[in-house]
């Protein structure tokens, strides 16, 4: 029996090892390979964009799910192209994000020729999309649900109307994020966040309004965050010696106390009253301070909203920012203005971002805002709210400004037609904090002969100068915001000097420059293209046309601008008084100003505010301007990776723009040099021939007297 095995075992490996078993070999190679490849998705994405690779900010937010979070398909079967192709990009979006997450993620496809699945894509308000297919040589349409739903908690998310896989990725990450963060603030967090609050015992003998309960505001406030979310914050309360205040008011920035004390070998003596929240190398100081009433008095502002600011300062520390602050009261582009206003900025960020209306005559920056925008200034601002811009880049905040050279002032009146528009230089003091920092505003107009094009009827193409075409070479192709951005079209910009100081902590980074065939317009500014004419060419040159500074900044104000406005209509009580000549007698001073960053913070500056408006930005958003924009204002808030995951499509890979000799030389070579090119290769082809058979007929038979052509 053993012999009997051993010889079957034999002619079974002798038949392996013989072609005769390759065919069957190959097919169970086949079947082999379709089983591990239906189990594990593999996929080689070879675009300089990475198109086809899932971010890093879709990955980060998959792997970290804290609770069950579906995803429900609904498309129709049998699609017409292009719309066919959609639903296979879903399908493989999905493995992807499927095989990155926890087991948390989960996805399903509805088969909805069954009528139990169109009831609930109806449930969920799906709506069918009604899409044109040829049929039988005839055009027809057909309706057709093209939808996804996402649920986590007890939220519902749709994504409806998916008739294209263009940012398709970026829609369902940040509907994610954004699920996530309203459920959770502090979801996915590898350890807990820290909350300090530090108050030094001393300030109790002064009578300070508010001390006496400090900790019991502190502890219930405390107490109400931390069960919301989760049990995710610990707290400790840190009397500090005389060694500790200098290091906590140098690391934080934190507000420094100091009083007259006989006791002391200097005379005086120092505390501190403040809250900090930390999460690895953030912090973020909760609004807690020692401020001085109108009669002297000294209290602590800041206990009666203390839930709510500490509310908003976790979310500015361990969250993306969704709020971003926009600073109005200058005459700055009106965000409700759909026709000269910056409506259109409002509508590309809004499923992102949410613009809050900042007045800094009359209000300081709130906690829960980590970025301001400042969109075409025309009147100057006080030294007050340029201390306020300062103190918040101090803090580690970002600055995005689009600032504009010159204010245009058009003539009223019968006659205004015929005549041209007054440029009014502009200086709204920002200048002031941007030349600290190494960047000067020209005040003049970047005119460029690589430009915009319009057509006339009787002119034909007219260039628009002021209008410059970046193309790549134009756009920084290292940086996030325009790494794969193919061309970007500024309107009416000025030009940026940057000159960082020898002894500066921060960087300076040329995101957008205009091409080498630039010039500038400084005076008797006439921006009629009719009018207008090109210089020589050796007074041209390349001018920077967007900049980001990143780093720490050194304040540009050497001492403290008054912040705080005494209401004369207060009437103090016996205590109060009391406790103003208590004050008084000690000669209590409270510090706030902070002279370097406590943490790094980023300036963006651009010199024109019309890429905002309509004149460049329609609804969808799409075009290049656009999407530099939304880039920009991602890379502030944090979302780095939403810039990649938004410019991944290959239609950005645009062709670079050439002069008229080139393009009529490239025609001419296609229609001529082509065919000349290839007659010629023929002609080489066809005498190599001939040689090569001369060669063997006379090594082979030299006597043979026939001839070959």
């Amino acid at each position: 029996m053993e012999n009997k095995n051993n010889n079957i075992f034999k002619r079974f490996w002798s038949w392996i090892k013989s072609s005769d078993s390759d065919f069957v070999l190959f097919v169970v190679f086949l079947v082999l390979l379709n089983l591990v490849g239906s189990h594990a998705f593999f996929r080689l994405d070879l675009t300089s964009a990475r198109s086809y690779s899932l971010s890093k900010a879709s990955v980060q937010v998959v792997k970290n799910l804290e609770e069950p979070l579906s995803v429900k398909v609904f498309f129709t079967k049998k699609l017409p192209s292009p719309y066919n192709s959609v639903e296979q990009y879903v399908h493989d979006l999905l493995v992807e994000y499927s095989g990155k997450a926890n087991d948390n993620f989960s996805y399903e496809f509805f088969d909805m020729d069954k009528p139990e699945n169109q009831n609930m894509a109806r449930d969920y308000n799906l709506r069918q999309i009604q899409i044109q297919e040829v049929k039988d040589n005839e055009v027809g349409f057909k309706n057709a649900y093209m939808g996804i739903v996402l649920t986590y908690s007890d939220r519902i998310e749709l994504l409806d109307g998916l008739q294209s896989a263009e940012g398709l990725e970026y829609k369902i990450t940040t509907t994610m994020s954004k699920m996530i963060a309203t459920t959770n603030t502090l979801a996915g967090l590898s350890s807990k966040v820290k909350m300090t609050l530090y108050a030094s015992s001393k300030l109790k003998a002064f009578n300070i309004n508010g001390f006496d309960y400090l900790d019991k505001v502190v502890n219930e406030a405390y107490n109400t965050v931390n069960r919301k979310n989760r049990d995710r914050i610990s707290y400790e309360k840190v009397d500090p010696s005389s060694e500790q205040i200098a290091e906590i008011v140098s690391k934080y920035g934190m507000q420094k106390i100091t009083w007259k004390d006989k006791n002391s070998q200097s005379g005086m003596d120092e505390g501190v009253i403040g809250m900090v929240l930390e999460y690895g190398d953030n912090f973020r100081i909760v609004p807690l301070q020692l401020v001085r009433g109108f009669f002297g008095n000294f209290g602590i502002s800041g206990l009666d909203n203390l839930e709510e600011s500490i509310t908003e300062s976790l979310q500015s520390l361990v969250s993306k920012s969704s709020v971003v602050g926009y600073v109005v009261g200058h005459g700055e582009k009106d965000l409700s203005d759909k026709n000269s206003g910056s409506a259109p900025l409002a509508s590309i960020v809004s499923d992102t971002y949410e613009f809050y209306s900042l007045d800094l005559s009359d209000e300081d920056i709130p906690a829960n805002i980590t970025s301001i925008v400042i969109n075409g200034p025309k009147q100057s601002f006080s030294d007050l709210e340029l201390y306020k811009i300062d103190q918040f880049l101090m803090k580690g905040g970002n600055l995005i400004l689009f600032i504009d050279p010159f204010e245009e002032i058009t003539m009223q009146g019968q006659m205004s037609y015929y005549q041209q528009p007054q440029y009014v230089p502009i200086d709204t003091g920002l200048e002031k904090l941007l030349t600290k920092h190494g960047v000067k505003l020209g005040k003049n107009y970047v005119l460029d002969k690589n430009c915009y094009e319009t057509m006339d009827q009787r002119l034909g193409k007219v260039a628009l100068y002021f209008a410059p075409i970046l193309q790549k070479d134009g756009l920084n192709k290292k940086h996030p915001i325009t790494k794969n951005l193919g061309f970007v079209i500024m309107v009416n910009p000025g030009s940026i000097d940057v000159e960082i100081p020898e002894n500066a902590k921060h960087t300076a980074t040329i995101l957008a420059n205009s091409s080498a065939e630039s010039w500038l317009m400084a005076n008797n500014i006439v921006l009629n293209p009719m009018m207008m004419s090109v210089p020589a060419k050796e007074t041209m040159k390349k001018e920077n046309l967007a900049v980001l500074l990143e780093g720490n900044f050194d304040s540009a104000f050497e001492n403290p601008v008054i912040t705080e406005v005494l209401d004369e209509e207060k009437v103090a009580s016996a205590e109060e008084k009391k406790s103003a000549k208590m004050a008084g007698e000690v000669a209590m001073a409270a510090e706030n100003h902070i002279k370097s960053s406590v943490q790094k913070g980023k300036i963006f500056v651009t010199t024109t505010s019309s890429i905002t408006t309509s004149q460049v930005i329609d609804e969808s958003g799409r075009q290049p301007i656009a999407l530099f924009i939304r880039n920009a204002i991602d890379y502030m808030n944090g979302n780095e990776d939403l810039c990649a995951m938004r410019t991944k499509g290959l239609a950005l890979d645009t062709l670079k723009k050439v002069s008229k000799p080139a393009i009529s030389t490239a025609k001419a070579f296609n229609q001529y040099g082509l065919p000349i090119l290839v007659a010629l290769g023929g002609f080489i082809v066809w005498r190599s021939r001939v040689s090569r058979r001369k060669r063997i007929r006379n090594r082979y038979n030299a006597n043979d007297s026939r001839q070959i052509k």
